[in-house]
């Protein structure tokens, strides 16, 4: 059980296609919307349908899809972690960034308020409470202010129970993932990680590296897969649309377990996406999906106070702006940082860039550890 495990070319390049496909489409998790243009009105018939699709279903895969990659890769070379090394270099790579990255938008949002722009959109930063500024900067007890950073919070919180989590995985594999499952399924707050989902997903991956499961082993059923996840999250996005504003208790229930089954789902697809010419140049952008990560959040936000100020009302106007302007002007600004200030562009991205001629290389391939 403590082999290293054999990750091949394939499966490198389809592990960073991922990260940038999963991260691009939380992108359309996160563009902002009121009472008024939420998708489940239903005032743009298809457009609305599909904005849920993509919000609420299909790409709601992408943080457990990260977190199963980032347990896989963390137990890579065996059990044997070297766990002072580990937190020392996850501390430069997980916790700073978010610190950075969440303090900034911090910063960015009183100066805002400060001028009288952007009320209401976030918390009165000079009117509350310091457990609320504690939470708001450093994920004590709910959300940062930067909303999607709470992934790093939780990842690097999964990242300090490793040996424990291997441990049980490594000795009773199928128990212990049932349970974190059941616990990611229960309404039922650890104190621990925002997120219980994160907890079973990050140890499945875990498991995958100490067992040692071939990760390609399913991948001549690819199609029949990827359709079958993609036709699942079809057919959720229906219900949830046909039932809303109300919608049955049990939807959101088999949400969650509709977006667990999306790991092997998205794992599918990009079996047959990395045969593609766009697919395997998408596989070489790598810390891009990092810079998107943490900065889509602040650019869709600014995007939506702007369009606020300007009193237009067709929300799909907006809804297509936003999603084309922040995965064109990002890529943008993460070359421009990356080439004019190399030393700050690492720290933001957790030395990702320096990292990538250190990291594991097979045949060519390279892949970082988160």
């Amino acid at each position: 059980m403590t082999d290293i495990v054999n990750v091949t070319a394939n499966v490198s390049s389809r592990i960073n296609l991922m990260r940038i496909v999963l991260i691009s489409g939380i992108v359309f998790v996160h563009i902002p919307f009121d009472t008024d243009s939420s998708p489940f009105n239903g005032a743009y018939g298809l457009f609305d349908w599909l904005r849920v699709f993509l919000r609420d279903s299909v790409f709601r895969v992408g943080v457990p899809c990260l977190s199963v990659i980032s347990g896989y890769l963390l137990f890579r070379n065996g059990a044997a972690l070297d766990y002072g090394r580990t937190i020392r270099r996850k501390t430069r790579t997980v916790l700073l960034p978010f610190l950075l990255w969440n303090s900034a938008f911090f910063l960015f949002v009183l100066i805002l308020q400060n001028n009288g722009v952007g009320d209401g959109y976030l918390p009165d930063l000079t009117n509350v409470s310091p457990r609320t500024l504690a939470t708001l900067l450093f994920a004590t007890e709910g959300a940062p202010i930067d909303l999607p950073l709470y992934f790093l919070r939780d990842l690097f919180v999964c990242i300090l129970l490793s040996p424990l989590l291997a441990m049980f995985i490594r000795r009773y594999p199928m128990p212990t993932l049932v349970f974190l499952l059941l616990l990611a399924a229960l309404p039922i707050s650890l104190g621990i990680v925002l997120r219980n989902s994160i907890l079973f997903s990050f140890s499945f991956g875990i498991y995958l590296s100490l067992h040692r499961i071939d990760l390609t082993i399913l991948d001549r059923y690819a199609a029949f897969i990827g359709a079958a996840f993609l036709g699942l999250a079809a057919l959720w996005t229906t219900v949830a649309y046909m039932t809303a504003p109300e919608p049955p208790a049990w939807l959101e229930f088999s949400r969650d377990m509709m977006v667990l089954a999306g790991i092997p789902g998205f794992w599918a697809l990009s079996a047959i996406l990395i045969k593609s010419k766009p697919g395997q140049r998408l596989a070489e952008t790598g810390s891009l999906s990092f810079w998107i990560f943490c900065a889509h959040h602040p650019a869709l936000l600014t995007l939506w106070i702007l369009w606020n100020r300007t009193g237009a009302d067709l929300y799909p106007v907006f809804y297509l702006l936003a999603a084309a302007i922040t995965l064109t002007v990002l890529p943008l600004t993460n070359g421009m940082a990356r080439y004019a200030l190399p030393s700050f562009y690492n720290l933001l991205t957790g030395s990702r860039t320096r990292r990538l001629a250190e990291t594991l290389a097979v045949d060519g391939r390279r892949v970082t550890s988160e």
